[in-house]
């Protein structure tokens, strides 16, 4: 198996939990996963590249080491989801990072569509790369 393909198998699983998740109403999880859905995505996506993804979560830097980008459109969408990695995944985060508390269901849903939409953009992209080979 590919890296390429390792970190897109660990995006659809996080998609996957963020669906379970938003079944049971959980939803800061709901939106901590779908960050780590798009993270992942996009790191198979410079895996493919032949670049070596760093160790960081801040999808504006993934973004920025995409050559070319097929994100340009929907960069500002997609970092949205920054907003959600730290007040999600603990309980002490900087206070005010989400002004209005916890995610709710508006916030979950979005976070989901998002994350769906990058995760499908990629393996797409590396379909028609696997075409052209």
């Amino acid at each position: 198996m590919k890296e390429s393909e390792r970190w897109l198998l660990f995006a659809h699983q996080d998609l996957r939990m963020a669906e379970m998740a938003m079944g049971e109403g959980l939803y800061n999880q709901v939106c901590f996963h779908a960050q780590q859905c798009a993270e992942k995505a996009i790191k198979g996506l410079l895996a493919h590249q032949r670049k070596i993804p760093p160790r960081t979560h801040r999808l504006a830097d993934l973004l920025g080491l995409l050559e070319p980008d097929p994100f340009a459109e929907d960069r500002i969408e997609i970092q949205l989801l920054d907003r959600f990695y730290l007040p999600t995944r603990y309980p002490d985060a900087l206070p005010g990072s989400l002004p209005e508390g916890l995610p709710d269901a508006q916030d979950a849903q979005e976070a989901l569509t998002i994350a769906g939409k990058v995760l499908t953009q990629v393996k797409q992209l590396l379909q028609e790369v696997s075409h052209d080979d």
